[in-house]
């Protein structure tokens, strides 16, 4: 299996950097960088030779490991995971860039980040829930470490809360997992976490227990995505996070929580959505499905709103994250192909796009500038002193309101049309999250690059001499930004390979059960590559 030796690059990669002398940052920070060239080559390698007409999983490895739960060491990719583990390797790449100038204790940033990347690798690589369910804590640690150690901004407490929160939305989680192992042992007989056991024989599932054990799942997971009102641990977060920590905090930590909503919340409980829940002697129907949707439509407009009147650089991208995230639950909980396909194509837009913005605001204006606050950056006169730093800022703004041309709007676009299919009242209070996603994407930029400095503002440090762009800067600026507009002009290179696995997947949730067909005897044997 191709995809395994994403994981095993990342851990040689934290091993070696742990052998170099601390006094040697230079080869600490180019082990960092080659070991992530190295697992995104592998990663675009496996996405290269993906049978996208196919689908499903390919590229399976499949080892015991729990023998006694049915557990397996079960490895592997399909259409779904395979743009993700692509863009955790673009994102941790740039982020090693953007961290180049990393001084402080050096060689445990970089042996924390390693571990970080690959624990995501093995939650996108996982077909074993309990699996999942290990590389996601294993992820967890490493940026309590990277935020309380290298961070700003009230990091200790940024840090600790970003954990408690993480640790709550695991515990939700691992019952919800224990619950449906268990509920199938039962039906069954058969011991298994195999995610494809469970997707294909959902149908078995009593529509009870899919009522309170999905969003059991759900929510667990939706925490880590930062769904409303359960964010607040993502601003804070977010700002006081080291660059590199904030990139990938938005680019593939939330992903990870929108992906588990949608492999281990939606498609293996695929009554979930639908089932009537009494409340307050009133039957309701779809109830699950409005209250996920309504929150989703809610974060949407309430992270652009308080993105608008934010004073802190660094908490107006941390918000806009929640909003952007609330496009992706929101296609998720719409359960048709248009709405997962534009979920999925938001969070590899948003991956790419809030990185860029992060990086912008942390390396490439917070280290030159030492402010992030709004109403003291005209007095650098950015836009006349550092014009590639302008248009890059400006790129990557435009990109996250939405301009045709750039993967934020064939993201959005392609949800709305999924929740049109559903809701046309959802699409109409998404419009307004829109508006004021533009709204403050053109307040940001007028009051950073157009005003003029209010009269005995400027100091001497404004008036010092910004360094300019660095080289693994312009590289890691260049990566994301390609990556934007060609998933803008081009979306099939990412849609061609996910299509094929998400029809599969709503066939198997649209599959009914047949009386005539007693329940399974044994447990399918696993597909080796």
């Amino acid at each position: 299996m191709l995809l395994q030796y994403t994981i095993w690059i990342s851990l040689i990669g934290a091993f070696l950097v742990a052998m170099i002398p601390a006094r040697d940052p230079g080869s600490i920070r180019w082990t960092a960088l080659f070991s992530m060239v190295g697992s995104l080559a592998v990663a675009v390698a496996a996405y290269a030779r993906y049978d996208a007409v196919a689908g499903g999983y390919q590229d399976v490895l499949a080892m015991n490991w729990i023998p006694s739960l049915g557990a397996q060491f079960l490895l592997g990719a399909d259409g779904i995971s395979l743009p993700l583990l692509v863009l955790t390797g673009v994102i941790g790449l740039t982020g090693v860039l953007f961290s180049w100038n990393v001084a402080h204790r050096t060689k445990e940033f970089f042996i924390y980040y390693l571990i970080l990347i690959a624990g995501v690798y093995g939650v996108f690589l996982s077909m074993d829930l309990l699996l999942l369910f290990v590389f996601l804590e294993i992820a967890i640690v490493p940026k309590y470490f990277l935020i309380s150690i290298w961070g700003s901004t009230r990091r200790e407490y940024a840090a600790m809360k970003l954990v408690l929160y993480s640790f709550v939305a695991s515990v939700m989680i691992l019952i919800g997992l224990l619950c449906l192992h268990a509920q199938y042992r039962a039906l069954t007989g058969i011991h298994t976490f195999d995610v494809r056991f469970f997707v294909e024989n959902a149908w078995l599932l009593p529509h009870g227990f899919q009522l309170w054990c999905f969003p059991l799942v759900f929510l667990g997971f939706a925490t880590l995505a930062g769904l409303f009102p359960l964010h607040t641990w993502a601003p804070t977060g977010h700002v006081a996070a080291p660059t590199a920590a904030s990139m990938l905090l938005a680019g593939v930590v939330m992903k990870m929580g929108s992906y588990g909503c949608l492999r281990a919340g939606l498609l293996l409980f695929p009554h979930g959505l639908q089932e009537p829940v009494l409340f307050f002697d009133f039957l309701v129907p779809q109830f699950w499905f409005w209250t996920f949707a309504g929150l989703a439509v809610f974060g949407i407009v309430y992270g652009a709103g308080a993105s608008l009147v934010q004073k802190d650089f660094k908490f107006v991208v941390g918000y806009s994250s929640v909003s952007h995230m609330g496009f992706v639950i929101l296609g998720i909980v719409t359960a048709n192909a248009l709405g997962l396909t534009g979920a999925l194509l938001q969070m590899i837009s948003h991956g790419l796009i809030g990185a860029l913005l992060f990086a912008c605001v942390g390396r490439m204006i917070y280290d030159r500038t030492h402010t992030r606050h709004l109403d003291a950056l005209p007095a650098f006169d950015l836009r006349s002193r550092m014009p590639a730093l302008t248009a890059i800022v400006i790129v990557a703004f435009l990109a996250s309101a939405g301009l045709p041309g750039m993967s934020g709007f064939i993201a959005e676009f392609t949800v709305l049309l999924g929740t049109m299919k559903v809701s046309p009242l959802l699409c109409a209070a998404v419009g307004l999250g829109i508006l004021v996603t533009f709204a403050y994407s053109l307040r940001l930029l007028h009051l950073v690059f157009w005003t003029t400095p209010v009269h005995g503002v400027q100091n001497a440090e404004c008036h010092e001499p910004l360094p300019p762009l660095t080289l693994p800067e312009k590289l890691a600026s260049g990566i994301l930004i390609f990556l934007i507009v060609l998933i803008g002009l081009l979306p099939h290179t990412v849609t061609g390979v996910m299509q094929s696995s998400i029809e599969q997947s709503l066939r198997q949730m649209n599959k009914k059960a047949d009386i005539q067909t007693p329940p399974l005897a044994q447990k399918p044997s696993p597909v080796h590559p």
